[in-house]
């Protein structure tokens, strides 16, 4: 049965590029009726820590995709040592107890790169037991076949065939002096055991694979088949990364600007990746039912971003179009929470109103901070009177518009024909066009000229709000 699973390492907030191997592996599971298995692991204590676990939950859990098994690796710290002991039982490790050697001993010498340390792999296995009773602290390292193999190969589903000399792979470590398992043990170990079939991650793990086919073929497991994904870079081609880019790679960052899940994955899935048919916008089964890996590209995936704008153009536009498609009540319901994080007194009614008129406005939720700012606040911002002046026309025309205005809307039916029947009269009255008659009222009720349709707005603002924005705009003049 087809297995994958998503392995993500706490030790910092969920990145983009992380998401997009969690999204490809669940959509590889879904279009192929397997198991998505979510692992933390969390083997790497000293940089382990709580919020960026919280973090990972809080992106996933956003994206609404889910898992089927869940795991976390350091409550498997035995069945690592189980594997390490197997690995070692069978002539496939040996004990280092160079204690000048860091950990992973994977240093670069003056003469080239570190490989092992003849006098600890030849070691005879009655002084490596002795030393180890005596309690002399030891690292195990994987016994790398020089001499009766040249190479380690395997077919990569996206970069295809790939060998690498046995002369180029060091000793690795399998466990640590402390006892605790190197990544390259822990997560074979939980793969074989999970009993995953394939492994689908970031081509940064590429050659790291050549030394997990020793381990898998060590145990006596066929090993999962690979497919390794083009890697996220920003745009000077630099690898995004957390500590250079920040939170503009984090996943939780677009959540909070006001991104939509579903769009969000759309974009993501488009990051390296294509449905071969120019195809941009999918929904969630039709990114399922397209999703192969033929379809991944080889070449790296730009993120087009800039300082001023944290957000690629494409995922700002993809948004845009599930928000103009989305009904208006689930929008308003979407909306409700970033009207009152951004201060306005914004209750359910009301923002089911402005919905409407702001809905192909806005691209982020958060838009509606500045899309629809004059519906909810007392008090406009200031803005400059020479707005108030029609195109084609001057203050004096702008004063009698508004003085016109205020003296009908109190007698009109506050709806859109009535408004709209009633203030082109007027402008017919007062011998203007009804551009001309509308520009100052916009303007008076909004505070600026780009604004929803305005008979629409003036019957959500309401008759009170209207006149006295009106009033105060007349003072200005």
């Amino acid at each position: 049965m087809l297995r994958v699973r998503f392995a993500p390492s706490p030790t910092g907030f969920l990145h983009i590029g992380s998401a997009r191997t969690f999204i490809f592996n669940w959509l590889y599971a879904r279009r192929h009726g397997g198991t998505m298995i979510l692992r933390i692991d969390d083997t790497d204590v000293e940089r382990n820590t709580q919020a960026s676990l919280d973090s990972i939950f809080e992106g996933l859990n956003w994206l609404e995709l889910g898992w089927d098994e869940q795991y976390r690796q350091s409550e498997r710290l035995a069945l690592h040592r189980q594997v390490a002991e197997a690995i070692f039982k069978k002539g496939h490790a040996y004990r280092d107890f160079t204690p000048a050697q860091a950990d992973e001993g994977e240093k670069s010498h003056a003469g080239g790169p570190w490989l092992f340390n003849a006098g600890m792999r030849e070691l005879s296995a009655e002084e490596s037991d002795r030393r180890a009773a005596a309690g002399e602290p030891f690292v195990i390292r994987y016994r790398v076949p020089r001499e009766s193999r040249r190479d380690v190969s395997f077919h990569d589903a996206v970069y295809g065939d790939q060998t690498k000399l046995t002369a180029d792979i060091e000793d690795f470590a399998l466990l640590r002096s402390s006892g605790g398992p190197t990544y390259h043990l822990a997560s074979c170990a939980d793969d074989a055991d999970l009993r995953i079939s394939h492994i689908i991650r970031g081509q940064d793990h590429l050659t790291n694979t050549f030394k997990h086919i020793l381990i898998f073929e060590a145990l006596g497991i066929e090993p999962p088949q690979f497919a390794h994904l083009p890697l996220l870079v920003a745009p000077d081609g630099t690898k995004l990364s957390k500590r250079r880019h920040g939170p503009v790679v984090s996943v939780t960052t677009y959540r909070d600007a006001g991104f939509l899940a579903q769009a969000f994955v759309n974009f993501i899935c488009l990051l390296g990746w294509s449905p071969k048919d120019d195809r941009e916008k999918l929904t969630r089964q039709e990114l399922v039912d397209a999703f192969s890996f033929e379809g991944i590209n080889r070449s790296n995936a730009v993120v087009n971003f800039t300082e001023e704008d944290p957000f690629d153009p494409k995922a700002v536009w993809l948004n845009s179009q599930y928000l103009y498609a989305m009904p208006v009540q689930e929008l308003a319901e979407r909306l409700l929470p970033f009207a009152c994080a951004a201060g306005f007194r914004a209750e359910p009614g009301k923002m089911l109103a402005v919905t409407p008129l702001i809905q192909e406005r806005i691209k982020l939720l958060r838009d509606v901070a500045a899309a629809a700012d004059f519906f909810f606040v007392d008090e406009l911002a200031p803005y400059d009177a020479a707005e108030l002046v029609p195109q084609k026309g001057d203050a004096a025309m702008a004063l009698r518009a508004l003085q016109a205005a205020y003296r009908i809307l109190p007698a009109v039916e506050f709806t859109h024909d009535a408004l709209d029947a009633a203030l082109r009269a007027e402008a017919v009255s007062l011998g203007i066009k009804a551009g001309q008659m509308f520009q100052p009222i916009r303007v008076a009720v909004c505070g600026r000229k780009n604004a929803p349709p305005l008979f629409e707005t003036l019957a959500v603002l309401g008759r009170d709000t209207c006149l006295k924005r009106i009033e105060k705009a007349i003072q200005k003049l």
